[in-house]
């Protein structure tokens, strides 16, 4: 009777002091499920948020086509149009293929990758669709910077020279230099990076890197028919469509809102800056070039205010991350008079760049590189400087080096260049059989 007593003692002892225990563990239990579902719930955002910054850029593809037919003549708007087309879809399977392997691919040496070509660093897994979702990000931006040369060249290309072009900057010329720079962001460890290097979302990486490759085009090309006179004056050819490329403007500034927040590839509070940074400097990029080009031609110019938008934009976007707004503002200023001296500077060269790619892309690239340094918000150093200024010569020495030669082969092969019939008449019909405005259009 005693140990049965003893017993219901200890039981009753034990059920007491379950809800205690068990309380602990819940409580436990609980803010471990919290914690995986906070850690879940911000990895499925970062994919979210990634993909949409994605589609943003993609959607630039329209906007750089816009720009680039408005800007250009009513002859060469069907060409443009298949040009921006074709460089998104040969981009993809190049930069897919090999691109993407030479950018991102495990490295010793720091020059470029040796692995996941034809995207085999995926696997299927749950926990590898990371992969797909960072490929897809990077895919646009390779494609961003081939279609950049698409202006420079326009109106006096031969479609199947372009295409070749095309792949090879996706697959070869962008990857080698943006393997340098960004490497590690996946398996990769570039040298420039290793010193530090500051390109938040590819001022040089993308820009500067597509602008000299307009610019090799342009000079292995030479100048459209009738652009300079006899006595070597430089000749205005209107572009057919300012509203059109009013409206391509736009939509690449809209893009702009993918392509720098998009880069943190991360859905947090860190956006919030680099959306405001890049609009402030696109902003003051147009009251810059629109008040130089009132001062030089007496009128505003539409179309160097628009390219001061770009210009902006191009110049914020290595250091998105890393300068104020207030600092936006002046690398956005100073970008609009450098596109404007930049755009005149090179007509009088007798370099034909009919919409401005080489000094929007190239030379603000440049600026806005260095300017990441300068204005850096953890201070400016000799170090940080010259590392600034190391990548911006490297990305001209590579980037017009090997477009330059890439042209002249092109060009002693297959030809690079309609003939002079052939751009009288126009590309569209020459190249395509197409008028883009049919029934209504006239060559002139």
């Amino acid at each position: 009777m005693r140990k049965k007593t003893i017993i219901t003692a200890v039981t009753l002892v034990l059920l007491a002091a379950l809800p205690a225990f068990a309380g602990d563990n819940i409580a436990k239990l609980t803010l471990e499920g919290n914690a995986k579902a906070i850690t879940g719930l911000q990895t499925n955002l970062n994919y979210v948020w990634t993909l949409i910054a994605a589609a943003l850029v993609f959607f630039m593809q329209a906007g750089f086509a816009m720009v680039e037919s408005g800007f250009t003549r009513a002859k060469s708007a069907c060409n443009i149009m298949m040009k921006n087309l074709l460089d998104f879809s040969m981009g993809s399977l190049a930069f897919w293929a090999i691109g993407f392997g030479l950018m991102f691919g495990t490295t010793k040496t720091g020059w470029f990758g040796t692995t996941d070509f034809f995207l085999s660093g995926w696997t299927g897994t749950d926990g590898d669709q990371w992969v797909l979702a960072f490929w897809m990000f990077q895919c646009v931006f390779a494609a961003t910077a081939a279609t950049i040369v698409s202006g420079a060249v326009a109106e006096r290309t031969k479609f199947t020279g372009y295409l070749i072009y095309s792949a090879v900057v996706c697959a070869f010329i962008y990857p080698i230099f943006g393997s340098w720079a960004w490497g590690s962001l996946l398996n990769g460890n570039g040298w420039l990076e290793g010193k530090g290097f500051i390109d938040f979302a590819g001022s040089t990486v993308v820009h500067s890197i597509g602008g000299w490759c307009a610019l090799a085009g342009a000079i292995v090309l030479g100048p459209r028919k009738g652009k300079y006179g006899s006595k070597g004056e430089v000749r205005a050819i209107p572009g057919h469509n300012i509203p059109m490329a009013a409206i391509g403007v736009f939509i690449l500034w809209l893009g702009w809102f993918g392509f720098n927040p998009g880069s943190t590839t991360t859905g947090d509070t860190s956006i919030a800056m680099i959306f405001v940074n890049t609009n402030l400097s696109a902003a003051a990029g147009v009251i810059s070039a629109m008040l130089v080009s009132w001062v030089m031609f007496k009128k505003p110019d539409i179309g160097m205010s628009l390219n001061g938008a770009l210009a902006g934009l191009v110049g914020i976007t290595a250091g998105c991350a890393n300068v104020t707004p207030t600092s936006s503002v002046i690398i956005g200023l100073i970008s609009g008079v450098l596109v404007v001296v930049s755009v005149v500077t090179i007509d009088r060269m007798h370099i034909d760049d009919p919409v401005g790619a080489v000094s929007v892309h190239g030379v603000c690239g440049a600026w806005g590189t260095l300017a990441a340094g300068i204005f850096n918000m953890e201070g400016m150093t000799a170090a940080i400087m010259t590392t600034q200024i190391i990548g911006i010569v490297a990305a001209f020495v590579w980037a017009f080096g090997t477009a330059f030669i890439l042209f002249k082969l092109i060009s002693l092969t297959i030809g690079l260049r309609v003939t002079e019939e052939e751009e009288t008449i126009g590309v569209d019909i020459a190249e395509h059989g197409a008028h883009a405005y049919n029934d209504f259009q006239t060559i002139h």
